[in-house]
């Protein structure tokens, strides 16, 4: 598994982008016409937000954090610091192709249980 060591600046760091992310989601929501119409943009920084919170819970709990490109790494991880944050994740990472890169748009409830999996992160970052 490939990790690396965090510290203050690292939390800080991650947290500033998790928030971002997120806000950025809610705003591209708020903006759209017809939800569907942004879900699939929406859904991609739900997973940004998601991956940056989960960053933040490992390095303030385990003082350490995924770096790295398997997603299952990156769970198994988060499930040491918070088991509850680690099916949240999941359920992000197991849209993030889906949204970002195939033909098939995100449905509505998908677009939803992102949108649950990336406030329920971004709430457990921001307890951390």
């Amino acid at each position: 598994m490939s990790t690396k060591k965090a510290d203050v600046n690292v939390r800080a760091g991650r947290l500033a982008k998790a928030r971002q992310f997120a806000a950025v989601a809610h705003d591209v929501l708020d903006l759209a016409d017809e939800a569907q119409d942004v879900a699939d943009a929406f859904v991609t920084l739900a997973v940004h937000a998601g991956i940056a919170a989960s960053d933040v819970i490992c390095s303030a709990r385990l003082g350490i954090y995924h770096h790295g490109e398997r997603h299952e790494e990156a769970v198994a991880l988060l499930k040491k610091a918070d088991a509850d944050a680690a099916k949240h994740l999941d359920r992000l990472l197991q849209m993030k192709t889906l949204a970002g890169y195939s033909y098939t748009p995100v449905s509505g409830e998908k677009r939803v249980k992102a949108e649950r999996a990336m406030d329920a992160l971004i709430a457990t970052a921001n307890s951390v």
